[in-house]
């Protein structure tokens, strides 16, 4: 396959640099398969830290709905359409980035990392393939630590809005001054959902102290603290624990709305009214999640919300996240509409087994598989994908 020097490579390029490295007798050092991947994550992670990324609410049946709800829709294959080039590049809030892809924000990533700074690794992933970071508020690092790690890729900020105003001022101020390119409001998250396997353990890496560098790193935070006792681990946990999160109202996005310039993103809009309203009172962007089955259980799999949602908003961005495991899942979630797919456990797992390497491999693999589906399905880029491009399957993924 040729193409003119000033033109990217296709994504698929990975593919043919694994088989040549193959002729040398260098194999993957990194698992090809989801299922491998999470097995050899699993044996790198610390328990607590492993339950804490792989589990999910209750019995984990939404969790697994998610993941299985990809199986539920099939691609229609198109011939003679001269799919030598493709082209997977979006607009997003004024910006044309090379591929939809998007990591996902993770909460513990900074102890997924076996150097306990996986909010920079991760971040330096994102500069070395182009594909942005969500940075949680939940962080190893600082916010400001991080940012400069994107290199020339847009990084986004998650807020997880504290009770305390200023302290909510206060992180999206930060965020906008770090040069993040927008805020995702998560919006299902004010309080914990029901984890058996982290209940099972008592374990809760926050009221450990764990990835609470951007509460401590905050001034407006160190005034909430007990004074006299600001050394004391256990006032810390008891700090954050008061204030982590706010059950938001509508009346309060205008509010939110107000802090900042930056495009303001609703995470975890999964209803077509809540869209609606998000749109109509200033959101740049919804983002359909039910944050991967984490937080309720017996809930909708996010993908059956979406393409409601698209409709819904009429031309807004949509993000999408929840059980994306495969390059094939992320073209399925663009052809029902997503404008960005989003991928969360399995780059955890990766960077859990090598670092910004791990990453790198697992979001090149993604996006090598996505482009390859679209080669041989017969769609050059992501416009001629839509609904129409799907059928339902008949009892597919259970």
């Amino acid at each position: 396959m040729s193409h003119p020097a000033d033109a990217p490579q296709p994504y698929s390029d990975y593919q043919n640099e694994i088989y040549l490295n193959g002729l040398f007798g260098i194999a993957p050092e990194h698992p090809m398969s989801f299922a491998e991947l999470a097995e050899r994550a699993r044996h790198a992670m610390p328990p607590g830290v492993w339950s804490y990324v792989a589990g999910g609410a209750g019995d984990e049946s939404t969790q697994d709905a998610n993941s299985a709800a990809f199986a539920r829709w099939g691609l229609v294959p198109r011939m003679l359409v001269g799919a030598e080039r493709r082209d997977l590049s979006v607009d997003l809030f004024g910006r044309t980035l090379p591929s939809p892809l998007f990591m996902a924000p993770v909460g513990v990533l900074g102890i997924c990392a076996r150097d306990g700074h996986g909010d920079l690794a991760t971040a330096r992933a994102a500069a070395r393939t182009g594909v942005p970071m969500v940075a949680s508020t939940l962080s190893a690092d600082p916010m400001e630590a991080v940012a400069p790690e994107f290199g020339d890729t847009p990084g986004y900020f998650q807020l997880y809005t504290p009770t305390d105003r200023a302290l909510a001022e206060s992180l999206v101020h930060r965020a906008e001054k770090a040069g993040f390119a927008g805020i995702v409001v998560t919006l299902d998250t004010w309080i914990s959902g029901w984890r058996p396997r982290d209940l099972a353990t008592a374990n809760f890496p926050q009221l450990r102290g764990h990835c609470l560098a951007n509460y401590t790193s905050d001034p407006a935070f160190r005034t909430l603290r007990t004074p006299g006792r600001e050394e004391d681990p256990g006032d810390l946990a008891l700090t954050w624990a008061r204030i982590f999160g706010k059950p938001l109202t509508w009346d309060d996005l205008p509010w939110l709305r107000s802090l900042t310039t930056l495009p303001l993103i609703l995470k975890g809009i999964c209803h077509p009214d809540d869209a609606r309203r998000a749109k109509d009172l200033g959101a740049d962007g919804v983002y359909v999640s039910n944050h991967g089955g984490r937080q309720a259980n017996g809930g909708l799999p996010a993908l059956d919300a979406l393409p409601e949602v698209v409709d819904a908003v009429d031309g807004l961005p949509v993000l999408f996240d929840s059980g994306v495991r495969s390059g094939a899942d992320v073209v399925k979630a663009l052809a029902l509409g997503a404008t960005a797919v989003g991928v969360g456990r399995p780059y955890a797992y990766g960077l859990a087994l090598d670092g910004t390497d791990g990453v790198v491999h697992v979001l090149r693999s993604l996006l090598a598989e996505a482009d390859l589906v679209m080669a041989v399905d017969g769609y050059p880029a992501l416009a001629d994908l839509g609904p129409a491009a799907l059928r339902r399957v008949c009892c597919g993924g259970g």
